[in-house]
């Protein structure tokens, strides 16, 4: 069994699709929400699933009582699923290799700080590019530059609005994001 700690500021849909794949495979995790945002729908997602959560504000990432609770959880993995923020060094530190993020983009293309949700298929759509996708990666102390595990690619049609981009980007976030988690774990 192991310790997954998923990390979101918004809505919660890759956090309850993540939870659902694993009660689906029958593997026996234990996961635990945190936020940053104590209105997130992502905290409505945990009491549904049965989910403990943790809230907290900035001021929690920088005096290390985020730190602590993760400490006592001693997770075999960290997910940030729609997390906003930037990623504390020393959480960091303590667990190398096991800090994880997705960017709904092909990185190293539309990262970086401000960089997240429909921003990045905005500009994907204002560039006219002809692709995109998703990138899971390990996180560092940099927004979107850790060693990328993972790509996943979609097409974009010349008549796409950053809505249509935004759809095509969940699909490709559901089917495989659980799926890399899955592989990392084992």
């Amino acid at each position: 069994m192991k310790n997954i700690v998923l990390f979101a500021s918004g809505s919660g849909t890759n956090v309850e699709n993540i939870i659902e794949y694993f009660k689906d495979i029958d593997v026996k995790n234990n996961f635990f929400v945190f936020t940053n945002n104590p209105d997130a729908f992502v905290i409505e997602r945990a009491k549904k699933l049965d989910v403990p959560y943790f809230v907290f504000n900035k001021q929690g990432l920088k005096d290390g009582a985020v730190l602590h609770k993760i400490m006592e959880i001693n997770p075999d993995l960290i997910v940030l699923a729609g997390f906003l923020l930037m990623f504390p060094a020393s959480i960091i530190e303590k667990h190398p290799n096991k800090v994880i993020n997705i960017h709904p983009a092909l990185l190293p293309k539309y990262g970086g700080k401000g960089m997240y949700g429909m921003r990045v298929h905005e500009a994907v759509v204002a560039n006219k590019e002809s692709e995109t996708g998703i990138t899971i990666h390990y996180v560092n102390e940099k927004y979107d530059e850790g060693a990328i595990i993972f790509q996943a690619k979609t097409n974009i049609e010349p008549d796409f609005s950053p809505q249509d981009v935004a759809n095509a980007i969940h699909k490709l976030e559901y089917e495989y994001f659980p799926k890399v988690i899955s592989d990392l774990l084992t």
